[in-house]
């Protein structure tokens, strides 16, 4: 799943940054920390579920348009 998503387009990925859409962008988050073990991330992308889903969205705009990417701690 993870790398389906970096290959994606850059138009489907600030498409899928909007706002109530930027769920997928959550849940490829948990699932990269998964994919790397990565405890930190896990349990930061569960938080993010259901405390940062209102302003993530914006960031991972910004970060799309000028990276091509999605912030994340890896």
């Amino acid at each position: 799943m993870v790398k389906t998503f970096d290959e994606l387009p850059k138009w489907l990925k600030v498409v899928l940054a909007l706002p109530f859409l930027d769920i997928v962008w959550v849940v490829y988050r948990l699932f990269r920390s998964i994919e790397k073990n990565n405890v930190v991330g896990i349990i930061l992308a569960v938080l993010i579920i259901f405390v940062g889903i209102f302003f993530l969205w914006l960031v991972d705009m910004i970060t799309i348009i000028m990276q091509d990417r999605v912030l994340w701690i890896d």
